[in-house]
């Protein structure tokens, strides 16, 4: 505490960001500041909620960048965010892939529906955030404009030439003025030209009328209401038909929500709910969140975006490079004020059992470090072997971060330098290998390694840990009693019992963590004796060498498929009927 009191004594009054970080100098939080000074100094003066007090409880050093202005600050710390992925900042995650319409450029071109934005001189319109809007507006593009709709050209007609929606090109020539107009007029729907489209329709249809085309006008008559069903169905919320995106955002007990809404031509369609914790002021909060949201190639900026009055426009338009606008009155600020309410609305509704989890999970880390006589583990990673009798011995390691996991954190390991069913070696290197590459790309160390085992694994990994790579993380172990289920928790050396009630959070999530590594460890050793067992069927058959054996495995997959195929089969995948046969005896016996 006295090194940050005199590192906070000579914090400049300048704008820029900080990054605080843990006792093993990992950075945990990045934030920006108008005044350095004033910002940093507060997380260590006056009363916090209780997840900022977990995060200065952790804070053992931090250290800062001065910047001109507060919008170099607010780009610093977006990509500071970015490069260290701090455990306590909002990272938006690409867990969100909505739907485009795309008209691809091929000689025949096609409509199709999306979700991989890519490079490739097509025409992409979206995105759709509800994909059935996306499906409906394909459907009723299809049936106005015939382009074609197999992916590769076949060498005779489908369905689709049947019931007019499509021009079969498979079977006749179609021009590239056509096919060029037809994209033209898509684009131009898609763009908010479907009123026009429609007026234009409207017209065509009483000429076909007047001319007692009666079957023709009846077409146009259908298409006219397939626009109005698909199109119109929706209330108009502003009258232009400007794409915009519409923030609202509401803050309470160290938790914030944001709700955008989308408007695509002039119609509210759907809307994006996010709920996460934060430890700056609302307005810093909010920036950093817009910053992220638009990093997502999900969310393509809009023409304009509205916002709160109470933030910034002109510093968030710099910022994120699209025209910003506080509405003043009628229907827009109606739909600002609507969003800001949804989002205390969801905040309200959703608070209360949010705490109560986070309450939970934060109560059985702490109470396990208590236990430990440890920091709280807000980081745990668990381990454990599998193999039977010695074969194919694999070992897995699941990462849980404050409570909950952490599947991006999940690793596999083939044993490699242990012969035979050697628990305790197994457990050494992979222990030593997870480790060792932690240190060479200074990456985060744990709070607490968990073993599935006793003590012999325990003390395996600490002799790793400890005397080998000089580290000193705490390294405890779960013993199961005689019916498989989680019964003791061990730690020191030599390992004691550590008491813990069975019925305590702390140790369901102790189970939890057990649980999961067994079943990922035994997951991963089933994929390996299968394509072991699928391998060794292969052997000792002549002109089934590693190419073919890649070959066979990759097409079927398991011993049992393969049993069941046909000579054909093989033959399909290019192996030889001489061999195919010999391959076929040898399942047979």
């Amino acid at each position: 505490m006295e090194k940050l009191k005199e590192k906070l004594a000579i914090l400049p009054d300048q704008p820029g960001c900080y990054l605080m970080k843990d006792r093993q100098g990992t950075i945990i939080y990045v934030g920006k500041a108008k005044i350095l000074k004033n910002r940093v100094r507060s997380y260590f003066t006056g009363s916090h909620d209780g997840k900022t007090q977990l995060l200065v409880s952790e804070i053992e050093d931090f250290e800062y960048i001065i910047t001109s202005s507060n919008l170099e600050a607010l780009i610093l710390e977006h990509n500071l965010i970015k490069k260290y992925d701090p455990k306590y900042n909002v990272m938006l995650k690409d867990d969100k892939s909505y739907p485009y319409l795309k008209i691809t450029a091929e000689e025949h071109p096609r409509l199709i529906t999306t979700r991989n934005v890519k490079k490739d001189k097509g025409k992409y319109f979206g995105p759709y955030p509800n994909a059935g809007a996306a499906s409906e507006t394909k459907k009723l593009l299809d049936r106005l404009y015939p382009l074609r709709k197999c992916s590769t050209i076949p060498d005779r007609v489908c369905l689709y030439y049947h019931i007019n929606q499509c021009l079969g090109p498979c079977i006749q020539e179609v021009s590239e003025a056509t096919n060029r107009e037809m994209v033209e007029e898509i684009s131009r729907f898609l763009n908010g030209g479907h009123k026009e489209i429609k007026k234009d329709l409207f017209a065509k249809m009483e000429k076909a009328a007047e001319a007692l085309e009666f079957e023709r006008a009846k077409e146009y008559r259908d298409q006219i209401q397939h626009i109005e069903a698909v199109m119109e169905k929706q209330r108009i919320t502003i009258a232009d038909d400007v794409d915009r995106d519409v923030f609202g955002f509401a803050y309470d007990k160290g938790w914030m929500c944001v709700q955008v809404f989308f408007v695509r031509q002039g119609k509210l369609i759907e809307r994006d709910v996010s709920l996460f914790p934060v430890y700056q002021e609302p307005d810093d909060e909010f920036l950093t969140f817009l910053g992220q949201f638009y990093s997502q190639k999900e969310h393509i900026k809009p023409k304009e975006i509205f916002l709160p009055k109470s933030i910034d426009k002109e510093l968030a338009s710099d910022f994120i490079q699209v025209r910003t606008v506080h509405p003043q009155k009628g229907p827009k600020k109606d739909l600002i004020e609507l969003a800001g309410k949804n989002a205390e609305a969801a905040l309200k509704e959703k608070f209360a059992l949010i705490e109560r989890d986070e309450a939970k999970t934060v109560r059985a880390i702490e109470n396990l470090g208590i236990a430990l006589n440890i920091h709280s583990p807000h980081l745990i990673e668990a381990f454990d072997n599998s193999n039977i009798q010695g074969v194919d011995p694999v070992s897995a390691m699941v990462s849980f971060v404050d409570g909950k996991p952490n599947r991006k954190g999940y690793r596999k390991y083939k044993v490699k330098t242990v012969t035979g069913p050697d628990d305790y070696e197994s457990m050494r290197e992979v222990v030593r290998r997870r480790y060792l590459r932690q240190l060479k790309e200074n990456q985060p160390l744990p709070d607490l390694i968990v073993i599935d085992g006793g003590k012999g694994q325990i003390s395996a990994a600490q002799s790793v840990i400890e005397d080998e790579l000089g580290l000193s993380i705490p390294v405890c172990g779960l013993a199961k009693d005689d019916k498989h289920r989680t019964s003791q928790l061990l730690m020191g050396d030599p390992p004691e019992i550590i008491p813990l009630k069975r019925d305590s959070q702390e140790f369901y999530l102790l189970q939890r963590i057990q649980d999961e590594v067994h079943r990922f460890a035994i997951t991963f050793h089933r994929q390996i004796r299968s394509k072991t067992l699928f391998t060794s069927v292969l052997d000792d058959i002549d002109g089934v060498g590693e190419k073919r054996k890649r070959t066979l495995l990759k097409h079927f997959g398991s011993v049992k498929k393969m049993k069941e195929a046909e000579l054909e089969d093989f033959r399909s995948i290019g192996i030889p009927e001489k061999v195919a046969l010999a391959l076929m005896e040898k399942l047979k016996e």
